[in-house]
């Protein structure tokens, strides 16, 4: 049973990505709830089906195929920071490349989250999942986190082209002049540079993120965070 319900929450979880969309559900729910409602409930549900793939991995049969290394575990520890910030930071942001940001407000010259990179709740999903895949070396866990980190990187390709596609070429090249999909890249180009402090009602979040992530990892997912 425990592999069933495995391969059931991830055929849900994925299907949640793609049926909306293909099926219309998609626009008819932004119409009804407005984008923004429509991002809140789309949020919502993922976390929730994102828990239960998760649960159920760890009940599925566990088959070894790895040892974990301490460096793993420190690899984890270090990255997740940063995906806690890239979503904060990236969720409801001016930021018209990514399906989480906001097309409002956004300014070229001032892009913000979207200079350091255009996807930054896709990428937290790719860091996330490559740091855990390092250190859950059985193969339920290789499974989820291998899919996932698969599922990121081809939703960075589809949601790019997708957003060009809809601006147009000559708008998409004008807004994203100072940005970059890989992390740091316009920063490294010269392109971007921070121009401001960010918002300390998301520095404060990002903060408290971090500290019940880590204090709330042992009961609700049963392992200890530390190295």
């Amino acid at each position: 049973m425990g592999w069933i319900e495995f391969a059931l929450a991830l055929i849900v979880f994925m299907a949640s990505h793609r049926v909306p969309a293909m099926a219309g559900l998609k626009a008819r729910l932004e119409r009804a709830l407005g984008r923004r409602g429509y991002v809140i409930v789309f949020s919502l549900v993922s976390t929730l089906l994102l828990f239960w793939v998760i649960f159920a991995a760890g009940r599925a049969p566990f088959v070894p195929l790895w040892d974990q290394a301490g460096w793993q575990r420190w690899a984890v520890n270090i990255v997740m920071p940063l995906v806690i910030a890239l979503m904060v930071f990236g969720t409801a942001a001016a930021n018209p490349f990514a399906f989480e940001g906001r097309t409002d407000g956004f300014d070229p010259d001032r892009p913000g989250i979207a200079g350091l990179t255009r996807q930054p709740l896709l990428w937290a999903l790719a860091l996330w999942s490559g740091a855990h895949l390092l250190a859950n070396g059985d193969l339920a866990h290789l499974i989820l986190f291998g899919l996932f980190l698969g599922f990121s990187l081809a939703g960075m390709a589809i949601v790019e082209r997708r957003r060009r596609a809809g601006m147009g070429t000559e708008a998409w090249d004008r807004a994203a002049r100072r940005t970059g999909l890989l992390p740091f890249a316009a920063m490294v180009s010269g392109r971007w540079q921070p121009r401001s402090l960010p918002s300390l009602v998301r520095l404060a979040i990002w903060v408290l993120s971090w500290a019940a992530l880590w204090r709330l990892h042992l009961p609700v997912i049963g392992v200890w965070p530390g190295p």
